[in-house]
C-alpha cells in the first residue's frame, strides 16, 4: 500500500479550506488542521496543550517544534497510516524542514508518494472574495455579494434572514492577512517547486471546476 501524502497551500480565501473537506470526504483521508489540531490538545490538557496554552496565554505563538511535536503525533495515529492531507501546517520555511523530519520517522518502513497543491488566484480576486463574503447567522451558508449574491440583497434564500459579515472580512485586517501571508508562507511555493513536488491549482471558478482540476493533479 502506498500512504498518500497531501500539502494544500493558498492564500486566505483561495478556497483551500473547502477543497480539503471535499478530498477528504472522497478519500477517507483525514484532513489534518493545525488550527483545530492546537486547539484540540489545549481542550484536552495534553501536555503539549498545557505547554501550548501557556504560550498562547501570554499572547505569543506556539514554538515551531512544540507545534511539530503535535503535528507528527497527529500524523502517526491509526486513521493516518493510509495517508493525511495537511492544512495550515507548515506555515514558513523553518516548518517545512521540521516537517521533512516527521515524514522520514512517520514514513518509515513504508511507500508514500508526498504532493503539494498550490491553489493560485490573483491578489485583487483574493481580495473581493473576503471584502464581499457574507454570511447567514441562521444556516451558515456563505455568499459572496459581488459574485454569488442571494436573490435578495442582503437577505439569505434559505432562511430570510439578514446576513452578516465577518469583524476580519475588511479591507483593512485582509491586507494585514495578506502581508504575513505573503512574508512567511508563499517562499513556501518555491522551496516545494524546487524539490520537484508542487502542482499548481487554478483557484478561479465554481467550487466545481477546481475541484475536477484538483482530482486529475492527485490522480497523476
Amino acid at each position: 500500500m502506498v500512504k498518500r501524502e497531501f500539502l494544500f497551500l493558498g492564500a486566505p480565501a483561495s478556497g483551500k479550506g473547502t477543497q480539503t473537506n471535499q478530498l477528504s470526504d472522497e478519500t477517507g483521508l483525514p484532513h489534518v488542521d493545525t488550527g483545530s489540531l492546537l486547539r484540540a490538545e489545549i481542550a484536552n490538557k495534553t501536555p503539549e496543550g498545557l505547554e501550548a496554552k501557556q504560550h498562547i496565554d501570554q499572547g505569543r505563538l506556539a514554538p515551531a517544534e512544540l507545534v511539530a511535536k503535535i503535528i507528527e503525533k497527529r500524523l502517526m495515529a491509526e486513521d493516518a497510516q493510509k495517508g493525511f492531507i495537511l492544512d495550515g501546517y507548515p506555515r514558513s520555511i523553518e516548518q517545512a524542514e521540521l516537517l521533512n523530519g516527521i515524514l522520514g520517522r512517520v514514513d518509515k518502513g513504508s511507500e508514500s508518494v508526498f504532493k503539494v497543491f498550490y491553489f493560485e488566484m490573483p491578489f485583487d480576486n483574493l481580495m473581493d472574495r473576503i471584502i464581499y463574503r457574507r454570511s447567514c447567522p441562521k444556516c451558515g451558508k456563505i455568499y459572496n455579494e459581488k459574485f454569488f449574491p442571494p436573490q435578495k440583497k442582503g437577505i439569505c434564500d434559505v432562511c430570510q434572514v439578514e446576513l452578516t459579515q465577518r469583524k476580519d472580512d475588511t479591507e483593512e485586517v485582509a491586507k494585514v492577512r495578506f502581508e504575513t501571508y505573503f512574508e512567511q508562507t508563499a517562499p513556501l511555493i518555491e522551496y516545494y517547486r524546487k524539490k520537484g513536488v508542487l502542482y499548481v491549482i487554478d483557484a478561479n471558478g465554481t467550487i466545481d471546476e477546481v475541484h475536477e482540476r484538483l482530482l486529475k493533479e492527485v490522480n497523476k
